[in-house]
């Protein structure tokens, strides 16, 4: 669904009889398939893999850290 603002800038256009203008592509068409799949294999196991390296102080400091981090925004 279109925004608010694109809704009425193309019924404007349909009312004054100018044409609508040309379609511009997503940003995402002009990316590798494979560079995408690749990147998209890697986010799945990042935070698990990460984990998995790391000490168990250096979870506990992690940890520690982000849930101050969720705290500290009020």
């Amino acid at each position: 669904m279109p925004d608010p603002n694109q809704m009425a800038f193309r019924i404007v256009q349909a009312i004054t009889g100018e044409p609508p203008p040309a379609e511009t592509p997503l940003a995402n068409d002009d990316k590798d398939p494979a560079a995408v799949a690749l990147g998209r294999k890697g986010g799945l196991k990042g935070g698990k893999a990460r984990a998995e390296s790391m000490t168990a102080a250096q979870r506990t400091a992690a940890a520690k850290k982000a849930a101050a981090a969720r705290w500290a925004k009020k």
